[in-house]
């Protein structure tokens, strides 16, 4: 059975931080989605079991991918392998994504079965703000949105992108941009000048858990939490 669904997940050292989650969506959402784990530039004995694909040239052993070189890479090397277009969506998540003990990927879909114009939806977190507007409604437009956990149509990443060249730098994000600072508003701003949408959901909540910047930024390769 053809599953509509691509999910993604960036990994850096946490493998079973990374392999939990990866249970975890199997678990909830197996049926509707396929599971890629990007490693970026993980150190050999710190790979998750369910690795995809690993980035170990040396700039990324040295530096990592982050998270838009990440996900650009993740969604290239699907282009390259001729397994784009068979998926409806694409959900992206960084590694320390907790979600709740239920089916996370099915209700974002049928989200965006019903707002055709909807190119970027993500789970609300109970610790954003936004949490407070999404009272009356589950599901309402927004022009920022944390990039944790994004779920996004093919045809708006299609609309988007560089698919005569695509690779790690350019495919979606914009990878000169390495810390991917103001990413989000970028790929939101894009959104709406091509007459697409993003949206928040209260439907399904996801958390980013924090503490793994506090305690294993030295294992993650990155700057402590303090500095980011």
């Amino acid at each position: 059975m053809k599953k509509r669904v691509a999910t993604l997940i960036l990994n850096r050292n946490l493998p079973n931080i990374t392999d939990a989650l990866v249970d975890h969506i199997k678990e909830f959402d197996g049926d509707i989605t396929d599971i890629f784990v990007i490693e970026s530039g993980s150190d050999s004995n710190n790979l998750s079991k369910n690795c995809t694909w690993y980035a170990n040239w040396e700039e990324v052993m040295i530096n990592g991918l982050r998270y838009p070189r990440g996900m650009n890479f993740g969604l290239s090397q699907l282009w390259r392998e001729n397994r784009f277009l068979q998926y409806d969506s694409f959900f992206l998540l960084t590694n320390d994504t907790e979600l709740e003990k239920k089916a996370t990927i099915r209700p974002l879909q049928n989200i965006l079965d019903n707002h055709p114009k909807l190119g970027i939806l993500s789970p609300c977190s109970p610790n954003w703000g936004e949490i407070l507007l999404l009272d009356e409604k589950d599901t309402m437009y927004f022009w920022y949105i944390h990039n944790n956990a994004y779920f996004l149509r093919r045809e708006f990443i299609e609309n988007l992108c560089d698919i005569e060249n695509p690779n790690y730098i350019n495919f979606l994000f914009d990878g000169n941009n390495f810390r991917g600072y103001g990413t989000e508003h970028e790929l939101i701003a894009k959104a709406y000048a091509n007459d697409w949408a993003a949206a928040i959901t209260k439907k399904v909540i996801a958390s980013e858990n924090e503490s793994h910047l506090l305690t294993k930024a030295d294992l993650i390769k990155t700057k402590p939490y303090e500095e980011n």
